[in-house]
């Protein structure tokens, strides 16, 4: 199955035959010896199970990317994420190159370009969407190695949450249509993420108990119509207690907006949009109530965590109010809203410190007893 033999022109060629019957490769070399190296590497490679067809990476990326993509268990949301990401910052560059083609050095003058036009997090996304398809092609045997390996990309500055006053909250309420008024409390008083607020229904309030389920979120994408789906993630399925004044809230929108499907929709009664509530109702109210452009219905969330933790909860009981898959995430985003006391911490160390520092200064001088 594989041979080494002279060359006319002095070189030697090296053929092998990976299965009986199938394609032969032959690689030139200027000596023997590296004829027969390289045919020792070919045979491991087979034996051990890590052998790689050099055919098998003339497919494209693009062309692999999609049976990739095709491939994945992504929700619908996050899969039409990975499209845009693949088409709009790697198909234009890479696309059209060959998987055994694309080189560690690409890969990184692709990050280098994305550098300038993006933000570091953005670039850190798409990396991480190529990186994983080359590894599914290393998987699947297509090349040896990923050139995805050991690419430097742009540090991330993660910015601290700087919770929205209550001032901000009430001005922003006031300043949204009355329509819309509940939502901007809800989302204040629970910390319900804008998809989970926006597919609040009717029957996920226990007005009763003064609590309300949360298994659902409202998904709008832009070729289909809204639908409810599973939320985040499955912490994020959680019952979460309504403040009273949110139960006011609520039972006064219904009383004036009555429905048995969702709690809040457009005029015309059907599902919110995000992106159409975004322009012509969240915008609007961030402007008119005087608040940076940068205020985003998020923010609503981080304030409902930063008054959890100013009146004293406990982390894991702000980990279940938000839906958080772990504490270690509640902590990463707002540990630096819990209260921290310098004296405390003199105090901590001195009690136990100072007593063994004060019998040793004895020991050595009697005179202090």
């Amino acid at each position: 199955m594989a041979s080494i033999s002279r060359r006319p022109n002095g070189t030697w060629q090296a053929r092998y035959r990976a299965a009986p019957g199938g394609p032969q490769r032959s690689r030139v070399f200027t000596r023997k010896v590296d004829a027969q190296r390289w045919l020792d590497e070919v045979r491991a490679s087979i034996v051990t199970g890590q052998y790689v067809d050099p055919a098998a990476g003339r497919q494209t990326v693009r062309e692999y990317a999609e049976q990739w993509r095709a491939a994945q268990v992504h929700r619908p949301t996050t899969a039409a994420h990975v499209e845009t990401m693949l088409r709009r910052h790697v198909y234009p560059s890479l696309g059209d190159r060959q998987l055994s083609a694309v080189l560690p050095s690409d890969v990184q003058a692709l990050v280098q370009r994305l550098s300038k036009t993006l933000a570091p997090g953005t670039v850190g996304v798409v990396h991480r969407i190529l990186s994983a398809v080359f590894k599914a092609a290393v998987r699947d045997r297509r090349i040896i190695a990923s050139p995805c390996t050991g690419t430097r990309l742009p540090k991330v500055h993660k910015q601290r949450i700087e919770p929205l006053s209550i001032e901000a909250v009430r001005a922003l309420t006031d300043a949204v249509p009355e329509r819309y008024r509940a939502l901007v409390t809800l989302a204040a008083g629970t910390g319900l993420r804008q998809g989970e607020a926006l597919g609040l229904t009717v029957d996920r309030i226990d007005f009763l108990r003064r609590q309300l389920t949360v298994d659902r979120q409202l998904v709008t994408m832009p070729d289909r119509a809204p639908y409810l789906a599973p939320p985040k993630t499955q912490a994020s399925v959680r019952v979460v207690p309504l403040p009273q004044v949110v139960v006011d809230a609520l039972a006064a929108h219904l009383a004036e907006w009555p429905s048995d499907g969702f709690v809040f929709t457009t005029d015309l009664g059907n599902p919110i949009r995000r992106t159409a509530f975004s322009a012509t109702v969240w915008r609007p109210a961030v402007r008119a109530a005087g608040l940076d452009d940068s205020v985003t219905f998020h923010g609503l969330r981080h304030f409902y965590a930063s008054l959890l933790i100013r009146h004293g909860e406990s982390i894991k009981t702000v980990q279940a109010r938000l839906g958080h898959a772990s504490a270690s995430e509640t902590l990463d985003t707002y540990s630096h809203l819990w209260p921290d006391s310098d004296d405390r911490t003199r105090a901590a160390v001195d009690a136990v410190l100072a007593p063994a520092a004060e019998e040793h200064l004895r020991n050595e001088d009697p005179r202090r007893t």
